[in-house]
């Protein structure tokens, strides 16, 4: 369970609309950033200042689908969530009921139990799918269906909307879910939910960022289905790590005063610190460093790998790769916040989230950002010459 179950995020924290209906633009969201237990507050346009010559910005550049069917099981309306291809051409989708507010067209959704075995859901275009078992079998949300309509993707680009929950205030087009990140796949393939901590980057920043020395490494990693209400631990997902990243991250470490061993680290935690030459590694997003971490073996070597990943990264795991992450604010019982103890600690992370709702930072995919960097270490001083 995290560390911050016991506190409580108001409702009207959660970001309704995308920022650039809110201000000025994507870039129009406030940054929070925490060095070891120090906080400070910022713009997101003034991460150019936060981060230094060196640094590795590692982003996720998977595109979001517009992954949302509407359906009917039997007489019932119903929502497909389509969440992953699987190798043998099955779909883990979520079967989802339309909230009572929805129309007939878009909508948020609600939870309904999944299955049955063999239930046959109707779609738009004359296809359909059927389920056949649970993807967990000790779960029933997410299931392996068969779909009549070998290209799934089409079929979303003709009927599908983007997944969307009921903290936000209407449908979007599927734009408003892309980063500046996205790429397209040669196969048609995505994220089910949009790698939102990426949202805010503007082709502008990121040309500063540059200018300014700041190293850029895409890898990809397709997210499923979030567990928006039960905040279950992530499902298998497909990752690729190129070998041009791979290199780049090993070579910024390995320019460290220490090599091998991540650089310079706190005495007491044994936690990366800043000030020491080299870059760091910061990653954008939690699936970034999901499918990172997932290329970097014990020695804390990274290696062009490709496939699905199972990997749940926790602070007994901790991480090999990763010195700090960039993300969104999350709901304290969502298991991600278990991966960013793993990265800052518990104490920084209680003070951020602490800090968060003090301040009244934004939640959710269009909401305000997390910066959790190491703790600074003092610069020493040079004894003047007495030549």
């Amino acid at each position: 369970m995290s560390v911050l179950a016991a506190l409580r995020v108001p409702e009207e924290l959660s970001a309704r609309v995308p920022a650039e209906q809110r201000g000025s633009g994507r870039d129009d969201v406030r940054l929070l950033v925490s060095r070891g237990t120090e906080v400070t507050h910022h713009t997101f346009r003034e991460l150019p200042g936060q981060v230094r010559a060196g640094d590795v910005l590692v982003v996720n550049t998977s595109m979001t689908l517009p992954a949302a069917v509407n359906g009917r099981l039997g007489g019932q309306r119903v929502v497909v969530h389509f969440s992953t291809r699987g190798e043998d051409g099955r779909w883990a989708v979520e079967l989802r009921e339309l909230s009572a507010a929805s129309d007939a067209g878009a909508g948020t959704t609600v939870p309904r139990p999944g299955g049955p075995p063999g239930a046959v859901v109707r779609l738009p275009g004359g296809e359909h799918l059927v389920l056949e078992e649970p993807l967990d079998p000790e779960g029933v949300r997410l299931w392996w269906a068969r779909v009549s309509y070998a290209d799934v993707p089409g079929l979303l680009r003709r009927y599908g909307r983007p997944i969307r929950y009921g903290y936000t205030e209407r449908d979007q087009p599927l734009s408003a879910y892309q980063t500046v990140f996205a790429l397209p796949s040669p196969d048609g393939s995505g994220s089910a939910e949009m790698p939102s901590a990426g949202r805010p980057f503007t082709a502008a920043l990121v040309a500063e960022l540059v200018s300014r020395g700041v190293l850029f490494a895409p890898l990809t990693l397709h997210t499923g289905v979030a567990s928006a209400e039960a905040h279950e631990p992530p499902y298998p997902e497909r990752f690729e790590v190129p070998g041009t990243t791979a290199r780049l991250v090993n070579s910024v470490r390995a320019a460290r005063p220490a090599a091998g061993t991540g650089g310079a680290r706190d005495g007491e935690t044994g936690r990366a610190v800043s000030g020491a030459a080299g870059g760091r590694i910061i990653a954008v997003g939690t699936t970034a460093v999901r499918a990172l971490e997932s290329a970097t073996g014990a020695d804390g070597v990274v290696r062009a790998a490709s496939g699905w990943t199972d990997l749940v990264i926790t602070p007994r795991r901790g991480v090999r790769a990763v010195d700090g992450l960039l993300t969104g604010l999350h709901e304290p019982e969502a298991s991600h916040l278990l991966m960013l103890e793993a990265i800052a600690g518990r104490e920084a992370l209680t003070r951020g989230y602490e800090e968060a709702l003090e301040r009244r930072y934004l939640w959710h995919e269009f909401g305000d950002v997390h910066l959790l960097l190491p703790p600074e270490i003092p610069q020493k001083r040079a004894h003047p010459s007495h030549c």
